[in-house]
């Protein structure tokens, strides 16, 4: 069987990484993506070989249009060629449009209905949608799909990216390891749903390092703009990480984390990692992990940094046992994949 995975973002890739080797053991495997930074450098740093198909868009709506179309025109001449059974993606409008155009049956994970544009463009055209069973099936109905054709698993997707099993730590220039360190991972502002609301996270960081010189201060961008604008912003006062870094890796050497409620922030948790979310982007996840206090939501700079303290100064037991408890409780989706595979073709 040829099975077709577009990988769009850093989170999809080591998402569905574990399930594409299983996949290659017995099946040919096609695997596409975008000329998209951190995508392009984490699947060399994971030893994944995907094919670079169009790329990013970029903040305004017009650039956004013309990648996808571009992207689309592209793919179709691709995958009219390599003729798979199945596509899998992440929700993936342009992997949609094209399976759907060539008659190709598509199914689709999604852990983000407030991400309402991708989901208005590719929901309507998959034949099966996966997603975790914390988020009611109605977030996704509305978009386009029938109740039956939804499979809940018992699994919030950081579940899969945290067990992944890594042989090292990362060595990060200029930390000194005598002191703790505080890792910010700036907010997603490219895409449709972000707030694009760069104001509240410089206040948080300035807040952060005023009251934590002694400590490692690292924050972790996603493109080369943000890069650019925190270098013009902080200069010497932060660890700009500038190369993509296996989150993972990263993670392990890192105190406590100061995320804006996305996918590593889930994984920080799960991980248990004294985790503070700035919520730039409020979704269900977030929501879940909040509740189970698997993660402190601090929108306020002021109390955001007297959260840290507190997990500075704390052993955090009681938090690592309930990530550990909460990592361990959550299954493997693949199963449910296959089976879903099976069901559709």
């Amino acid at each position: 069987m040829k099975i077709w995975f577009d990988i769009l973002t850093p989170k999809q890739l080591l998402f569905f990484e574990p399930m594409i080797r299983r996949f290659q053991k017995n099946h040919h495997v096609i695997l596409t993506s975008r000329n998209y930074r951190e995508v392009s450098q984490l699947a060399k740093l994971r030893k994944l070989n995907l094919k670079s198909v169009g790329k990013h868009g970029g903040v305004e709506k017009f650039d956004k249009l013309e990648a996808s179309t571009n992207r689309i025109s592209q793919l179709s001449r691709i995958i009219k060629n390599q003729s798979p059974d199945i596509v899998v993606s992440f929700c993936s409008p342009e992997a949609s449009r094209v399976a759907y155009g060539l008659g190709i049956k598509h199914i689709a994970f999604s852990d983000s209905p407030h991400a309402e544009a991708v989901m208005r463009l590719s929901i309507p055209l998959v034949q099966k949608l996966l997603i975790p069973w914390i988020i009611p099936k109605n977030e996704f109905i509305k978009f386009g799909i029938d109740k039956e054709n939804i499979i809940q698993y018992k699994a919030i997707d950081a579940s899969i990216i945290a067990k992944r099993i890594l042989s090292k730590k990362i060595k990060v220039p200029n930390k000194n390891e005598k002191r703790k360190t505080i890792l910010i991972r700036v907010e997603e502002d490219q895409a449709a749903y972000s707030s694009k609301n760069t104001k509240k996270t410089i206040m948080i960081i300035k807040n952060i390092i005023k009251e934590f010189v002694a400590e490692n201060i690292l924050v972790l961008g996603r493109y080369e703009s943000q890069i650019r604008f925190l270098q013009r912003t902080f200069g010497g006062k932060i660890i700009i990480l500038k190369k993509v870094i296996d989150g993972k890796m990263l993670l392990s050497s890192v105190d406590v984390f100061v995320g804006s409620g996305g996918t590593m922030t889930a994984e920080s948790a799960l991980l248990g990692i004294p985790t503070i979310s700035y919520n730039a982007v409020p979704n269900l996840i977030e929501n879940y992990l909040v509740k189970n206090k698997l993660v402190k939501r601090q929108t306020n700079p002021k109390q955001l940094v007297r959260s840290i303290r507190k997990f500075i100064n704390s052993s955090n037991i009681d938090h690592k046992k309930r990530a550990k408890k909460a990592l361990y409780s959550m299954e493997d989706p693949y199963p449910k994949l296959v089976r879903a595979i099976r069901e559709t073709i």
